[in-house]
């Protein structure tokens, strides 16, 4: 587009509005990526499992299902060709007791829907092949999910977008944004040196603050910003070796994923996270949570051993329900919803956000016609 400084500006250099970027300097666009912090993946794309999802719980249809797999398609494709590190170390759901097992079907049914690759049910005298140590009465393998070095990944977002020739501007956050009289935007960005910018398009993928910068939009409908929720889960580290290769999962827990098990790439185990909404985002982790960690954990690995587990670190995650509200798929609104032409607004990208980043990416490019 000419006359503007930039085709397009994204809002947030996480991992998803990286991807966004990455997307659109694909298509020859000349793009800046606005990020408030100093460094690129602070918030949420910093705080998290760097699990490779599969894909297998996402209600029939959704965005969560179709980007989850196609982004992790896409993903470990990524990751290989630019020297990322990942393990593709696949993932064991366990069940026990005859209200899990009873989840086990429908739970099989909806990978198999999904079009996960490579699921099976396997007997517990299988799973304890793969894994000695697990206790289970059946399991779900999903062979297709890993784990992965989710800064690497990013910085070599970062990369590509430098290379075709876009930038990443740090501590450099969005003060706002008008629709101008004849398309596009004008931009206000903060920071040390203040400026104004135009661009073609706009995209706002700004994890925890979504909501905040799209009030900040002129013409924005306050009635379509949906509610803010905080959803924080603590992890804890095992002192001493890592019990299991694959991840390893417990049934989802209302609202998320639950408390599951990590080998990191650095070799040591990870547990988490739990699920807490808070008033706003707090990263302190309790180490008297460490308990019921160890009573979950011991459902499917009884020699945990006691008191080896340490307080490590938390996340927060964007929400979109509350407690106990049910949990609705990723909002990408374009002009349909919010009748402003060239915006995209990104609300609610939690997990499986990480997996499903550029697959987001190419929906977010799409929606804007390109």
């Amino acid at each position: 587009m000419s006359g503007f400084d930039f085709d397009a500006v994204v809002v947030g250099a996480g991992a998803v509005g990286l991807a966004c970027g990455y997307a659109l300097a694909r298509r020859g666009q000349s793009i800046v990526v606005l990020e408030a912090g100093p460094r690129i993946g602070e918030g949420v794309s910093a705080r998290n499992s760097e699990v490779v999802h599969g894909g297998l719980y996402y209600p029939t249809g959704s965005l969560k299902a179709r980007l989850c797999v196609t982004g992790r398609r896409a993903l470990y494709a990524f990751l290989e060709s630019h020297g990322v590190a990942f393990d593709r170390c696949g993932k064991l759901v366990v069940f026990n007791g005859p209200e899990e097992l009873a989840r086990l079907d429908v739970i099989l049914a909806q990978a198999r829907t999904n079009d996960v690759e490579g699921m099976a049910v396997l007997t517990a005298a299988e799973a304890r092949a793969l894994e000695p140590e697990l206790r289970c009465d059946a399991a779900l393998i999903s062979p297709e999910s890993g784990v992965f070095d989710s800064h690497g990944y990013m910085l070599a977002l970062q990369g590509e977008i430098e290379v075709a020739g876009g930038a990443v501007a740090l501590s450099t956050p969005f003060e706002g944004a008008e629709p101008l009289p004849g398309g596009g935007w004008r931009i206000r960005a903060g920071g040390a040196d203040p400026t104004v910018l135009t661009a073609g398009r706009l995209v706002t993928a700004p994890g925890l603050d979504a909501q905040a910068v799209a009030a900040r939009i002129d013409g924005f409908p306050a009635g379509t910003i949906p509610k803010a929720h905080f959803g924080k889960g603590v992890y804890f580290r095992l002192s001493g070796p890592a019990p299991f290769a694959r991840l390893v999962y417990p049934p989802p827990i209302h609202g998320a994923l639950g408390t599951h098990y990590r080998r990191d790439l650095g070799g040591q185990a990870v547990f988490g996270p739990d699920l807490e909404f808070v008033e706003a985002p707090d990263y302190s982790v309790d180490p008297a949570r460490a308990a019921a960690f160890a009573d979950y954990i011991r459902k499917f690995w009884p020699a945990l051993p006691s008191e080896a587990l340490q307080p490590d670190y938390a996340g927060v995650r964007p929400k979109l329900h509350g407690p106990d509200e049910p949990q609705p798929d990723f909002r990408i609104d374009g002009p349909e919803t919010h009748g402003l032409e060239a915006l995209a607004v990104l609300f609610g990208i939690e997990s499986p956000g990480l997996t499903s980043s550029l697959a987001i990416g190419e929906e977010v490019a799409g929606r804007l016609g390109l």
